[in-house]
């Protein structure tokens, strides 16, 4: 059996959080390029990995990294957003494509040899819409709650065979092509979900998925602004799954705030299931993968009460909450500076 890794960082607030994850971020990179042509980040979008993103920039700017030797694939992307065409969804202020440019793409002098985001943008909701109620026979919904996959068959034809072969196994073989992901950024949702693998869709489905976004998540957009009314909010997304999200080498998850303390807590005490997706993040450290968690102090909070429970699991549990920016630095580069996790 692989030995375990699994790292939980706590960190006293959402700069400190930003500023370890871009050590870890940027070592990993410097480590990758030290011995590979090219570097395969996955990326996520939301509040959580922002402050890394601007850091990151700064990396790359300053040329402590090279950019032209990096390529990224993200997570997922929105299907329903406004607009007359796949351009115009594509720039709006809320897709995720408009996200990263603005959040991190932009920022680059130099920018990264190639940059994917999910084709969702190509897709129309209503016709989507349209196409499942008149075609049920093409598909099967997996999921045992609201937030389900949409299983396309083989045999479907017209618009969902389309979306198929042109936008969910074209993504994934873009993936594949370019050797896989090195290192992975994810966040997690309300209730435990990673990307759009909502809870309850089983870890077996399709690696990348077409998803009808449960009630919560949907709810959620509208809470954070993202969008004015539920009405408004897009029902459909584009995602890779959790199981492929997690054949990466290296995943890096980023929480903050009071609404991840519970999703966080059940990912790492309770037993692994598709209710809390993110808890597939145990079978991935117990066969090999380097696992990663970065959670500011509200995020953190079940976790800190369950310390001794999940150092008897194997995991390795770092306080950072007291420490200077200075001395977190050491802390991280002190046993090895390679990969920047402690022992």
């Amino acid at each position: 059996m692989p030995p375990m890794s699994l790292t939980i960082y706590i960190t006293k607030d959402f700069d400190q959080m930003s500023h370890v994850a871009a050590q870890i971020t940027e070592a990993k990179i410097k480590h990758i390029q030290a011995s590979a042509q090219t570097v395969n980040l996955g990326l996520a979008t939301g509040n959580s990995p922002t402050g890394l993103y601007k850091h990151l920039a700064k990396a790359f700017n300053s040329k402590r990294l090279d950019a032209d030797r990096v390529r990224s694939f993200n997570l997922d992307e929105y299907i329903g957003l406004p607009g007359e065409n796949a351009q115009q969804r594509a720039l709006h202020c809320k897709s995720y494509s408009y996200f990263m440019i603005a959040e991190l793409f932009g920022l680059l002098q130099q920018k990264f040899i190639e940059t994917y985001v999910p084709y969702g943008s190509l897709i129309e909701q209503t016709q989507l819409e349209k196409e499942l109620t008149a075609h049920p026979e093409y598909y099967t919904m997996r999921g045992n709650s609201r937030g389900q996959a949409i299983e396309i068959n083989a045999e479907a034809a017209g618009l969902l065979r389309e979306i198929k072969q042109n936008i969910l196994d074209s993504y994934l073989r873009k993936i594949e092509e370019a050797g896989g992901i090195d290192l992975q950024i994810i966040g997690v949702g309300g209730l435990g979900h990673v990307a759009f693998h909502e809870s309850g869709i089983p870890f077996d489905c399709s690696p990348i998925i077409l998803v009808k976004l449960d009630d919560n998540t949907i709810k959620n957009a509208v809470t954070d602004g993202s969008f004015a009314s539920v009405a408004e909010s897009p029902h459909y997304a584009i995602s890779m799954s959790t199981e492929l999200v997690f054949k990466a080498k290296t995943v890096l998850l980023l929480a903050n705030g009071p609404r991840k303390t519970t999703p966080i807590a059940k990912s790492l005490l309770d037993s692994i299931s598709c209710d809390v997706p993110l808890s597939y993040s145990q079978q991935y450290a117990a066969t090999g993968g380097e696992m990663i968690y970065i959670l500011d102090e509200p995020a953190a909070l079940d976790v800190l009460t369950a310390r001794d429970i999940l150092l008897s699991k194997g995991y390795t549990v770092v306080d950072l909450r007291h420490e200077s920016y200075e001395k977190v630095e050491q802390i991280m580069f002190s046993r090895n500076p390679q990969t920047c996790i402690l022992g």
